[in-house]
């Protein structure tokens, strides 16, 4: 089977999101930060034109601020919004994961349920607390990724939003699948 091209759009732009921090750091000396700058709001307007989830309202306007915020910082010091784009992307996905938990059904739930639709109550909890480790993870991220560019501590900050970071999801997303199938075995009396 043949890939079309929107497949094919979204795997490149996931790999130079994966690859942002790498060719930041690779290219710090001799690629004026200005066309990082660039790149990231290419990136984030690829992003934004290519919505096609339910919550693509809410993620275009996040990413519409990401892309201001990366701009204004831009104006004022161009070496710091390079780092801005991994920081603006973890903020926006823990928006989207936060607010959906004011606002069911939650992220984990919509995803569940294109597999299951008929989930029961306790799966519809048991999303919800997914949902919330999620949000948390995304302002943990945020929050490390921020610190390390404001300290100006250029590796660790490419080391953690090029690599760690992915290493941590993995491992969130492979800790939920081993909890969620010892939560689904029936008990054994």
């Amino acid at each position: 089977m043949k890939p079309d091209r929107r497949s094919l759009g979204a795997a490149a732009l996931v790999a130079a999101s994966l690859a942002y921090p790498g060719l930041v750091y690779a290219g710090r000396d001799w690629v004026p930060p200005l066309a990082f700058v660039a790149a990231a709001l290419m990136m984030l307007a690829l992003r934004f034109a290519t919505l096609r989830t339910e919550e693509a309202r809410l993620w275009r306007t996040l990413l519409a601020a990401a892309a201001v915020t990366v701009a204004l910082i831009a104006a004022l010091d161009a070496a710091l919004a390079v780092k801005v784009y991994p920081v603006a992307l973890s903020l926006a996905a823990a928006a989207v994961f936060g607010l959906s938990l004011r606002h069911p059904p939650s992220v984990i739930e919509r995803i569940a349920r294109r597999m299951e639709p008929d989930l029961p109550p306790e799966g519809q909890l048991y999303c919800r607390k997914v949902t919330l480790v999620w949000t948390v993870w995304f302002v943990i991220n945020a929050l490390v990724a921020s610190a390390l560019a404001l300290a100006g501590r250029d590796e660790l900050w490419a080391l953690w939003t090029g690599l760690l970071a992915y290493a941590v999801m993995g491992l969130l997303f492979g800790g939920e699948m081993i909890v969620r199938r010892r939560a689904r075995r029936p008990a054994v009396a």
